[in-house]
């Protein structure tokens, strides 16, 4: 077991790793910003990492001290952590004082470690001590947290609009950073922190092109560069491992030399410079295919509403509220697809612009040396950033047209609601006449039995015994004094019957006028006026 040499600042640092960010050698922030941090870390912790220590799964990726190859390493525990960073230390019960060394092993050339969940609305695969115990360690610049803080347990994708890129830059001297030489940090180095985003397919090639489902996945990454010693580090985030394996097929044997080479600090330079471009390449993936879907998709659903005959003669689709809705889901799917492209075109412009910027700065050794590399891979960034544009233009167009055939497809449900409001009027109208006819049946029914129930009245009443007018003779005999009794008594009475009648029917038409007026006041005063 190696003994190193490690500055008191350092290992107060590590010994005190769960209250980072507040145990952090080199603090670029305030107090209350790392409070901040610690704070937000802790409140998220119970989503954001596992609870169970059988579901812990860190993969790192360690360069061998003699470069020739990747060393892997699946971490399964807290314990097991501690021992692949070299910390042999534990609290004595007797005194509580920590004994062993806290750190045994040199930093390898280049390592990976990789954050997962399974998939990115999982709880991550390791522990909130360990993540501190890591990040203190190698002293992360706290920004990192809020790029891992949108992972998690979540039933629904979150945060999928933040986008960020953070940079530390520590060039002037050792006293600018946590030296610690027998690590192989020399204090001068640069960090970065960023976050894209791609698109995938999550359905089989079966599945109806209208039923294709699409995922839209987010990696955190955090780049660590030492300048004098070529140590670096990449931490990276993600809901499962796929970038894991385009890391090992980009180092391992069969990935191109000038990728895996380690010798020298300029050729670990060159060979990060090849990592981010490998992140790069991967944020661009399938969405042309998937902007292309979306055209696919919603020239089938609103094609008809523009070219479709709208005739009531003539063949037609009728739409539904469910179309409109259809419509307004793929409007906003493309409109989150150019907000992500332009946050990646942002993040890959920083990224290019902070690179760029090394080589004005007089601190950074390889400005000479590196300079056609840092060329060439400002011109990859270019060409990256120049196609997403492409495809946020093509969006955006789509996102007009998908607007105009919106509004189209609410105007034919307009129309349709109206013609179907003229159907409902004829038919009501056709009823109103109808109705009309009938009252105006009942009404002659009415005014013929007023006139005749007076003189059938009187001719009932004169029939009966009250009243005799008829001879006892067998020809029978004609009354006039019973005639002109008969005429007495009805013509009066059918006068008084349609006089009461008539009275009845103003009395009744006079209170409907005025129940009227006080329902619609206004109304009432104009017709006065």
């Amino acid at each position: 077991m190696t003994t190193l040499q490690l500055p008191d600042s350092f290992k107060r640092s590590y010994e005190n790793y769960e209250s980072y960010p507040h145990n952090l050698v080199c603090q670029t922030s305030y107090r209350a910003t790392l409070e901040g941090y610690r704070c937000r870390l802790n409140d998220a912790a119970n989503k954001l990492f596992t609870s169970r220590h059988d579901e812990v799964h860190l993969p790192f990726r360690d360069l061998l001290s003699d470069g020739s190859a990747f060393e892997r390493q699946n971490i399964l525990g807290e314990l097991e952590l501690k021992e692949w960073l070299g910390d042999r230390s534990s609290i004595d019960p007797l005194t509580s004082a920590r004994v062993g060394e806290l750190a045994t092993k040199k930093d390898p050339k280049c390592r990976f470690i990789f954050i997962w969940a399974g998939h990115s609305r999982k709880p991550l695969k390791i522990t909130q001590q360990m993540l501190t115990r890591i990040m203190s360690y190698h002293q992360v610049m706290p920004g990192y947290l809020d790029f891992i803080s949108v992972f998690g347990s979540q039933t629904e994708p979150r945060d999928l609009r933040f986008s960020g890129f953070r940079e530390q830059t520590l060039l002037i001297g050792p006293s600018g950073g946590p030296a610690v030489h027998d690590l192989g940090r020399s204090g001068r180095y640069f960090q970065l922190c960023y976050n894209l985003k791609c698109v995938a397919c999550i359905s089989d090639k079966y599945t109806a092109k209208r039923k294709k489902e699409w995922s839209i996945r987010q990696a955190a990454f955090h780049h660590q560069f030492d300048v004098e010693e070529g140590t670096t580090l990449w931490m990276i985030t993600k809901g499962d491992l796929d970038l894991k394996s385009r890391v090992q097929d980009m180092t391992g044997k069969d990935g191109r030399p000038e990728d895996r080479a380690f010798g020298t600090p300029e050729e670990c330079f060159k060979s990060s410079l090849a990592v981010h471009l490998l992140y790069s390449h991967w944020s661009t993936e399938d969405w042309r295919w998937y902007i292309q879907w979306l055209e696919d998709v919603v020239d089938e659903q609103t094609k008809i509403a523009v070219q479709g005959p709208r005739d009531l003669t003539q063949a037609r689709r009728d739409y539904t509220p469910g179309d409109l809705q259809n419509v307004q889901n793929y409007q906003d799917n493309t409109n989150e697809a150019v907000m992500i492209l332009e946050a990646n075109v942002d993040v890959l412009t920083s990224l290019c612009d902070f690179y760029e910027g090394l080589m004005k700065n007089t601190n950074f050794p390889f400005r000479t040396i590196c300079r056609e590399d840092i060329a060439a891979f400002s011109a990859q960034i270019n060409d990256i950033v120049y196609n997403t544009k492409t495809q946020v233009s093509r969006a955006k167009l789509l996102v007009q047209i998908i607007s105009d055939r919106k509004t189209l497809i609410l105007q034919h449900l307009q129309s349709q609601a109206t013609e179907k409001m003229e159907s409902l009027t004829l038919s009501m109208h056709k009823i109103g006449l109808m109705s009309q006819r009938e009252a105006v049946a009942m009404r002659i029914i009415t005014v013929v039995t007023l006139v005749y129930l007076p003189a059938t009245f009187v001719s009932t009443f004169f029939s009966t015994d009250v009243v005799h007018y008829q001879s006892q003779s067998p020809d029978g005999s004609f009354s006039q004094t019973a005639m002109l009794r008969w005429i007495q008594v009805t013509f009066p009475l059918t006068a008084l019957t349609l006089g009461m009648g008539y009275l009845s029917f103003k009395i009744a038409d006079r209170r409907r006028e005025r129940d009227e007026f006080a329902f619609h006041p206004m109304d009432g005063k104009a017709c006065l006026a």
